[in-house]
């Protein structure tokens, strides 16, 4: 099957095309979430897909909410994609790409938790000490683990902006001191719980992004994607040097790349060597087969 860049759907109503989701509505409550294959980095979509990725990227926010779900409700609804989708050919053109999850009211935050010294983290460092206005030992190296995972939002851009690093107190104003707190607890809760599950397959995650939404009773639960190549940062654990920029099974492949071209990271992106767009699906697999055990197989 052709790399998918973008859904197209006839049978249910297009709500949104995000950098990477596309959005269909299903009745009042539920959506179709469709992971395609672009591939956004510093906040501008790419011109090429990477092949397969969005079934990883869905296969793999499916293995980690599952294996979550005791320490925070999610947004799946456990209804078959089959269910809402029942043309053939629609349902063929979705793969393994798709989830049906529930409506929530998404929080206006990314819950970014951060566990080694590396990208902006390590820049703020250098240039004051802290992180996110959180203080760090003195003498901290590129890509050193941190004395414990620390708590750094950020608000959500539009499509095409930036995202902004924010202190805690700015999501209190934002949340409500309650919200906040808990917002801030369940993703140091997930961080470090599948952290050390996937340290023990070989894999560091150095940080990730969670995002949340509120359902109709006002509970707290994860949506989105879930420590994904996309939204986490993954690092080898046999080839992991402090004081080196490690190697990584995520898109960090491909931001090193653009680093080096003469592009101000404004769009359009630039076009990517096949030879990139090939080694970075392949990392996408493996990541996917170290965290799992077997590619496509679930067990939490």
């Amino acid at each position: 099957m052709p790399a998918l860049y973008q859904s197209n759907l006839s049978s249910l109503p297009l709500i949104a095309r995000g950098k990477v989701r596309d959005l269909y509505q299903v009745g009042v409550d539920h959506l179709l979430v469709v992971a395609s294959d672009r591939l956004s980095a510093f906040d501008v979509v790419l011109p090429q897909p990477i092949p397969g990725k969005g079934e990883v990227l869905t296969r793999v926010s499916n293995f980690w909410f599952a294996r979550t779900a005791h320490l925070i409700p999610n947004h799946l609804a456990h209804v078959p994609v089959a269910a809402v989708v029942t043309d053939p050919a629609e349902l063929a053109q979705l793969g393994e790409r798709a989830m049906v999850v529930r409506r929530l009211t998404p929080l206006p935050v990314e819950a970014i938790v951060r566990g080694y010294l590396i990208g902006s983290g390590w820049k703020d460092y250098q240039r004051t000490g802290t992180v996110c206005g959180i203080a760090l030992p003195r003498g901290l190296r590129l890509a050193d683990r941190l004395p414990e995972a620390i708590y750094t939002p950020s608000t959500k851009a539009e499509l095409g902006a930036h995202d902004e690093n924010v202190d805690f107190d700015h999501t209190v104003k934002l949340l409500g001191l309650e919200l906040a707190e808990q917002v801030r607890a369940v993703s140091l809760a997930i961080y470090t719980d599948c952290a050390a599950y996937a340290r023990a397959r070989g894999i560091i995650i150095a940080d990730t992004k969670f995002e949340f939404g509120l359902d109709e009773q006002g509970r707290l639960q994860l949506i989105d994607e879930l420590l994904t190549p996309d939204s986490s940062r993954f690092w080898p654990a046999d080839q992991y040097s402090p004081g080196t920029s490690p190697p990584s099974f995520d898109k960090q492949f491909v931001r090193d790349h653009l680093e080096t071209l003469d592009w101000d990271k404004s769009p359009p992106g630039p076009e990517l060597p096949q030879a990139i767009i090939d080694r970075t699906a392949a990392k996408y697999r493996e990541a996917e087969q170290r965290l799992t055990q077997e590619r496509g197989v679930m067990q939490p």
